[in-house]
C-alpha cells in the first residue's frame, strides 16, 4: 500500500501495549495522520526518531527507565523539528511542568476524545500548543499562586501574550493586531525574555499559570 506523503507522521511512546493499539485504531481512521512506529521506552523512542523521523511524538510521561519528561527533552535537544505532545493518566502538577519545561508542544489526557487527539496532533505538526484544561486547572492552582511577580509587560505585550496563549501563530497575531510580522517576533522575543521562558508553549502556560491573560 503507497503511503500518503502528505500524511502527519506520528510515532507513539507507551509502556502499555493495550495503549498503543488503542491509539492505532483511533489514528487510522484519519487519512492526514500516519502512524510510522511504536515502542514502550523512552530510551528507544529517541532512537526511532531518527530511523522513522515522524513529525509528532505521542509521548506517554510514567515509564519506567527513561520517563517521558526525559525523553521528550533528549528528542526535542536533538531534533527540534519534532513535536511532542505529553499523554498521561496523572494530574501531578510537577509532571505537568516537567512536560512543558523538557519541550512538550501539548499535554493531554488518556482519556482524550479521538477527534480532539487527532487535531491536537494536527495543531502540534503547525506549532500550535494544545493543553487540556484539566492540566491547565493543575497548574494554575493555589500552590502555583503564592506568589505572582511583575513581568513588567506592555499593554501589547500583554495583547500578544492572550493570542500566543490561544495558539495563534505571528501571521495571526499579526492580522488581529494589525501590526507587522517583524514586530510581533520582536514582542515574543521581549515576551520570552521577561517571563524567563524558553519557548512559547512554556509562555503560554505561565501566562495560564499566574493568570496574565
Amino acid at each position: 500500500m503507497q503511503i500518503d506523503k502528505s500524511a502527519i507522521r506520528v510515532l507513539i511512546v507507551d509502556d502499555h501495549l493495550m495503549v498503543r493499539d488503542g491509539l492505532k485504531v483511533f489514528l487510522s481512521i484519519y487519512d492526514d495522520l500516519k502512524v510510522v512506529g511504536e515502542t514502550g521506552d523512552g530510551e528507544s523512542s529517541v532512537e526511532l526518531c531518527a530511523r522513522l523521523q515522524p513529525e509528532v511524538v505521542l509521548m506517554d510521561m510514567v515509564m519506567e527507565g527513561m520517563d517521558g519528561p526525559s525523553a521528550t527533552a533528549r528528542i526535542r535537544a536533538r531534533y527540534p523539528e519534532i513535536q511532542v505532545i505529553a499523554l498521561t493518566t496523572f494530574d501531578d502538577r510537577d509532571l505537568v511542568q516537567r512536560a512543558i519545561q523538557a519541550g512538550a508542544i501539548g499535554y493531554l489526557f488518556k482519556d482524550v476524545h479521538a477527534d480532539k487527539l487527532a487535531q491536537a496532533i494536527r495543531d502540534a505538526h503547525w506549532g500550535h500548543s494544545t493543553i487540556d484544561a484539566q492540566a491547565a486547572r493543575v497548574l494554575m492552582s493555589p500552590a502555583n499562586k503564592e506568589s505572582r511577580p511583575d513581568y513588567l509587560l506592555t499593554p501589547r505585550e500583554q495583547e500578544v501574550l492572550a493570542l500566543l496563549a490561544e495558539g495563534k501563530t505571528n501571521r495571526e497575531i499579526a492580522g488581529a493586531l494589525f501590526i507587522s510580522q517583524s514586530t510581533v517576533r520582536l514582542h515574543v522575543s521581549n515576551i520570552l525574555r521577561k517571563l524567563g521562558v524558553h519557548n512559547r508553549t512554556e509562555a503560554a502556560t505561565l501566562a495560564l499559570q499566574q493568570e496574565l491573560v
